[in-house]
Parts: structure tokens; C-alpha cells; sequence
């Protein structure tokens, strides 16, 4: 099998360039990477079909990452036949049949959830934003704060509807998985990634006072998650 193509997915409340320092950290090892953007209209909205499409369209096998609600994303398109595994990064991993809402509800309230701020829509529709006020504290709280104030401005919203809707079969009850936990994350608790990293049964990497955008602020502890998972999926002779 050749090496997996590397297929990122970004979360709510940002876009793929999120992902900029992880792919430097990959490209410079020649990982072929896909950072596609992530409609966030919730998995039956359309974002599953649009991730099936970009792994439809890889050629050879796939290793899914997933950033925060694009670990919900990954977890209902990951069981297409080309992808091998998933990477979830501070990412939800929901069970058939549960909703983000309802999973969240279990653990300790973060304090993202003080931030949320509604948008009607011309459809009847809501979106969900983060207040920019608050964004560096539940979302980057350990990057600068030039960097977090214009990720706040340049968000992109995610619809309720992604909040309530039932996850179908995961695709972590097939595929080998990986997680990031960052132990500071204050927009998904900590327990709560523990908890779902340890019922997939996940090979966990814990970073030691990360906030949310890991991805952003430790991309080297995140890089090497993500060389383990591409070297152990590869065979060797």
C-alpha cells in the first residue's frame, strides 16, 4: 500500500487555514495533504457528502484528521473504503445516534458556551458564532493575541443545525484512530475527549496546557501524531 493521502478538516468557528503550520510540518516530510474547506452545515447538511466527495477523488488510501466538529465530520465519512484511519484533533467522536448537544451535556460546561452567539438566517436558519470577545479565552487562549483577535473577526459560523442532529455509524468502530488531547481546552472539556478517545479505543497524545487550536500552537506534537498514524499504516517489507 502506498502512503496515505492526508485529508485535514477543519472545525467551526475557523477554516483550513487552520491547518497552515500542521502542513508545514508534513510537507517538509513530503506528506501528500488535502486541506479542503468545510461547508459546516451540519453532516446531513451536506458537509458528509462533500468529504466523501474529496476522498472520492483521492487516489489511493486516505488518513482522515479532524479538527473539533470536523472530528464529527470524519467519524460519519471516514468509513468510505479508501480511508485507513483518523486523527482526531481536540475533535468530537460521537456514537450512532448521539448529538454533539446531548455528548456535551455530560461533561463540565467550557467556556465557549458563554460565547455563543446566535445569527438568524434569511431561511429561517440559525448559525452559531463565538462572541470576538471571548474567542482567545475558550478558543486560543495559548496563542498570541494579535493572531487570535483576527481569527475572531474572520470566523466562520457553524449552523445549529450540526448541534442537534443524530451521528450515523462511526467509522471508528472500522478504522484504527489517534487522538490530541489538549488538557486546557476550553471549548470542548477535556473529560470529554477522554472519554471518547477511550471508547474508540484511540492511541492518545495528551498536550500538557494546549487550548483548543493545538493545531495552531503546538503543530509539532501534532505533526509527529500524525507521522505515527501514516508510518503505521504503511506496511513494511
Amino acid at each position: 500500500m502506498s502512503d496515505p493521502t492526508v485529508v485535514l478538516v477543519h472545525g467551526a468557528f475557523t477554516d483550513a487555514s487552520s491547518w497552515r503550520r500542521l502542513y508545514r510540518e508534513l510537507a517538509a516530510d513530503g506528506v501528500r495533504i488535502k486541506a479542503p474547506p468545510n461547508p459546516l452545515r451540519g453532516i446531513g447538511g451536506g458537509d458528509a457528502e462533500y468529504t466523501k466527495s474529496v476522498i472520492a477523488e483521492t487516489e489511493g488510501p486516505v488518513l482522515l484528521v479532524g479538527h473539533s466538529y470536523g472530528g464529527a465530520l470524519i467519524t460519519a465519512a471516514g468509513a468510505a473504503d479508501n480511508v485507513v484511519g483518523l486523527v482526531y484533533v481536540a475533535g468530537f467522536a460521537p456514537d450512532e445516534g448521539e448529538t454533539l448537544t446531548a455528548l456535551q451535556s455530560n461533561f463540565p460546561a467550557t467556556p465557549a458556551g458563554a460565547y455563543f452567539t446566535p445569527s438568524s438566517l434569511p431561511d429561517g436558519g440559525t448559525d452559531f458564532f463565538l462572541e470576538p470577545r471571548g474567542f482567545r479565552e475558550a478558543f486560543a487562549a495559548d496563542l498570541a493575541e494579535s493572531e487570535a483577535a483576527f481569527m475572531a473577526v474572520s470566523q466562520r459560523p457553524l449552523s445549529a443545525v450540526a448541534l442537534g442532529e443524530a451521528a450515523p455509524a462511526p467509522a471508528w468502530r472500522s478504522k484504527p484512530s489517534w487522538g490530541v488531547l489538549p488538557t486546557a481546552d476550553r471549548a470542548i472539556h477535556p473529560d470529554l475527549h477522554r472519554f471518547s478517545y477511550d471508547r474508540m479505543g484511540a492511541m492518545v497524545t495528551e498536550v500538557e496546557g494546549a487550548s483548543h487550536a493545538v493545531m495552531l500552537s503546538r503543530p509539532d506534537v501534532v505533526g509527529e501524531v500524525v507521522r505515527e498514524a501514516v508510518h503505521a499504516l504503511v506496511p513494511t517489507v
